[in-house]
């Protein structure tokens, strides 16, 4: 038997979006309407952004949960 992958739950940080925040942003996040479909959801780019303007570190330096 083989063993699958299993998602885990992101951890989560004083700096990611609510359920009920995420909904007013998410029609402002443009979709990609062409080319390769995306690996990561942008729900979770944009709380790295937001990791990222929150504690003021770099991208490089971004917790490994997050996309790179």
């Amino acid at each position: 038997m083989g063993s699958r992958k299993q998602r885990r739950k992101p951890k989560l940080y004083p700096s990611d979006l609510t359920d009920a925040q995420w909904e007013l942003i998410a029609p402002m996040v443009p979709v990609p309407s062409a080319g390769r479909p995306p690996i990561h959801s942008r729900r979770r780019i944009v709380d790295a952004i937001l990791y990222v303007n929150r504690t003021g570190c770099s991208w490089r330096q971004l917790p490994h949960d997050f996309p790179k």
